[in-house]
């Protein structure tokens, strides 16, 4: 038996309405598989909101701020709404036209669009006329880990299609090598458009499959001049014109090799140099290089260059852009590492008889790269992997039917039996991580009544400072602007809010109205580069210690205010303090990291007598003022006990022990909870204005005092 007899699965012709029948089957298994959250998350009244179950992701507030504004027929000037997003538009338009709320339609939005996933899987099984392989790959792809993780319900995101449309232009790429027709060319050429379309960083996985065609010709088929056409339709594709050029130049090339007849076949090679010669002089190749800077060349500070300031870069408090496992790298794209395994043995061998399958391979070597480029990338291998588990479970079903059962009519009905006591093993895993996957809404509904609150006092131009996880969840519910969110986020403008929440309230106050005038400013200017610089030498200052003392003084002048700035402070912020922390407490000349602030969220296990016991062998005794950690005992410096009044202002008790120690401890008794910190932690603005309810009234007035989050108002 050749190697090819091999490995070869025998597939009956089906027929097109049963086809059809099985995906819509796929496509149905895909959602029903996401309504286990929905049972989940509607037993919790907390995760409503208007009625309907809030979104599980912030970076989805950000599209519904588009998609608003959109239906709203406008929005502020430089308040980064997304309004020309292709899922903001998308959005709004499906909200124009069906029957349905706001809330309801990004909720379900990404399951329903995510499970279209199965669609270019089984049409990539059917090119290659492996019907059988394709829908086993379908139930697979729809609910392995990582890409349920990104298209689960209420999962608002462009990940509902990031995935969906390069499969798409695979099965495009597979259906021209394999059928050889300009329409595929010129399909395939269109697909990558309206990938590119639909997310820009497509532009790195277009090229790699630009020169994976390339790779293939050249090895397999390099005589053949209908792979140098499909060559040019893809490079035509990939043209930083703009999509509407680009599909105009597309359509003119279908135009004129298709009505053309056999003579313009003489102008592929002279059109193929042009086209490379327009790609290079374009600037093709710099929108690579960013997206490997970004990912591959990580560094843990910003900046450099005599007299740049150094800044924290945000990757490194990222986990998505963080080395992981091989365990977790295997779950995220089969379940388990040994389907993993099985299903790499099996695209091997479905690569080895269908040698179009190895055009698969940008995919899954971007879904690879998740083993140093972090977890994020293990999504685009899914597809190709499903395919290879497919292909496996085909063939071995059908060597072992033949095994037991022979020529005889039973041969088939055990084939069937095998392979689907097979694929619902290999779903096992997949459907108890989806049992597992406990993800609530981003904010629960008392968080969001702080908010609607807030947008009832301010105006939609003034600004609420706040940390960069929270930013689009402001902007969508309070409507008003924000210095830093999910995509505006760099060391540089994270330094002044990290600065604000985590110093004391009059340096705060004036760092909150510096960046907030610098902001609008440079949104009007039209200016460039770091705020902190510009401050500097307004202010006259070279030296960024120097500045930030002046900051400390209450007479220090700062911009004319222009507009009002809310301080938006949640309780599930305490959480990532120290994080928040890391971006103010780096010395800024040289990049080297400051003494680590302390900040613990503690919750007690139990209590001996005047003794607070925690984990980690640790415990306090709240009478003496002394602290154990460890083998070693210390005296706290302050304990301070907040409670909570009905009108959302707290009643202090204090007692004051060791002045020289670093240790305070602050007991939350509305909350259950002791935060363990230092003398910096204890003073900073958020401490201070959340915990414990006590600011100065020249700088701050409260407008919101709710247990869940406060918002005060900047006065200066």
């Amino acid at each position: 038996m050749s190697n090819e007899k091999l490995f070869e699965v025998e597939e009956s012709p089906v027929a097109l309405k049963s086809f059809l029948v099985w995906m819509l089957l796929a496509y149905l298994f895909a959602l029903a598989v996401r309504y286990i959250w929905v049972d989940w998350a509607s037993q919790f009244p907390d995760f409503f909101w208007n009625g309907q179950l809030m979104i599980n992701t912030n970076d989805g507030y950000y599209w519904a701020e588009g998609a608003r504004d959109i239906l709203a027929g406008g929005h502020q000037p430089h308040d980064l709404s997304p309004v020309h997003a292709p899922l903001a538009m998308a959005t709004a338009f499906l909200a124009r036209w069906l029957p349905v709320s706001f809330e309801t339609l990004i909720l379900w939005m990404p399951a329903v669009f995510g499970a279209l996933l199965v669609v270019p899987v089984m049409l990539i099984g059917r090119a290659l006329q492996l019907n059988r392989v394709g829908f086993v790959a379908a139930l697979l792809a729809g609910v392995v880990w990582s890409y349920y993780n990104r298209t689960m319900v209420g999962y608002y995101d462009t990940d509902m299609l990031t995935i969906v449309l390069p499969t798409f232009v695979l099965w495009g790429i597979i259906l021209a090598v394999t059928r050889k027709r300009n329409r595929y060319m010129a399909l395939t050429a269109l697909l990558m458009i309206l990938y590119q379309w639909w997310y820009p960083a497509a532009y790195s996985l277009n090229t790699a499959f630009l020169v994976m065609v390339l790779l293939y010709v050249l090895v397999f088929e390099r005589r053949e001049l209908y792979n140098y056409k499909l060559l040019l339709f893809m490079l035509l594709g990939l043209m930083p014109l703009g999509w509407m050029e680009d599909t105009v130049l597309i359509l003119a090339a279908f135009v004129l090799f298709h009505f053309g007849g056999k003579r313009v076949n003489r102008l592929v090679w002279p059109l193929l140099v042009l086209a490379v010669a327009a790609f290079a002089w374009l600037g093709g190749l710099a929108p690579i290089w960013l997206q490997i800077k970004g990912y591959l060349l990580r560094q843990s500070v910003t900046g450099g260059g005599e007299g740049d300031l150094h800044f924290f870069a945000v990757s490194k408090t990222v986990r998505e852009a963080g080395k992981i496992p091989f365990e977790i790298f295997a779950d995220r794209i089969s379940g388990h590492p040994a389907v993993f395994l099985l299903s790499l043995l099996g695209y091997l061998m479905m690569a080895w008889r269908y040698r179009a399958m190895w055009l698969a391979l940008p995919m899954l070597g971007l879904g690879f790269i998740a083993m140093m480029g972090g977890l994020r990338f293990t999504v685009y291998a899914v597809p190709v992997m499903a395919l290879g588990m497919g292909y496996l479970i085909v063939w071995f079903s059908q060597r072992l039917a033949a095994s037991l059962a022979g020529e005889s009519s039973q041969s088939n009905r055990m084939e069937w039996g095998v392979m689907l006591l097979l694929t619902a093993a290999v779903l096992y895993p997949n459907i108890r991580h989806v049992i597992d996957y406990k993800v609530p809404t981003v904010f629960n509904k008392n968080e969001v009544a702080v908010l609607e609150r807030l947008h009832k006092v301010a105006g939609r131009g003034d600004y609420a400072l706040a940390w960069w996880d929270y930013g689009y969840p402001i902007r969508y519910y309070s409507d008003v602007k924000t210095l830093i969110d999910g995509g505006k986020h760099t060391g540089d403008v994270n330094f002044p809010v990290s600065f604000a929440l985590t110093h004391p309230q009059t340096a705060s106050a004036n760092m909150a109205r510096l960046i907030t005038e610098y902001t609008e400013r440079n949104f009007r200017q039209e200016r460039n580069g770091s705020y902190l610089k510009q401050m500097m030498q307004d202010y006259k200052v070279s030296d960024p210690e120097a500045f930030f003392a002046m900051l400390e003084d209450q007479e220090f002048k700062v911009p004319k205010k222009s507009r009002e700035v809310y301080y938006y402070l949640p309780l599930r912020m305490m959480g990532i303090f120290p994080t928040v922390a890391l971006f103010s407490n780096i010395d800024l000349a040289t990049g080297n990291p400051r003494r680590e602030p302390l900040f613990y969220s503690l919750v007690p296990l139990g209590q001996k007598g005047s003794k607070v016991i925690f984990g980690g062998n640790l415990w306090v005794d709240l009478k003496e003022g002394t602290m154990r950690m460890g083998r070693q005992t210390t005296r706290l410096n302050r304990l301070v006990a907040a409670e909570l009044n009905k009108d959302g202002t707290m009643r202090l008790e204090e007692r004051n022990f060791d002045p020289d120690s670093r240790f305070f401890l602050v007991y939350m008794k509305n909350y259950r909870r002791f935060l363990l910190m230092d003398r910096r932690m204890f003073e900073s603005t958020y401490v201070q204005l959340f915990v414990l309810r006590r600011y100065d009234p020249k700088l701050f007035e409260p407008v919101i005092l709710a247990p869940m989050a406060t918002v005060y108002r900047l006065k200066k």
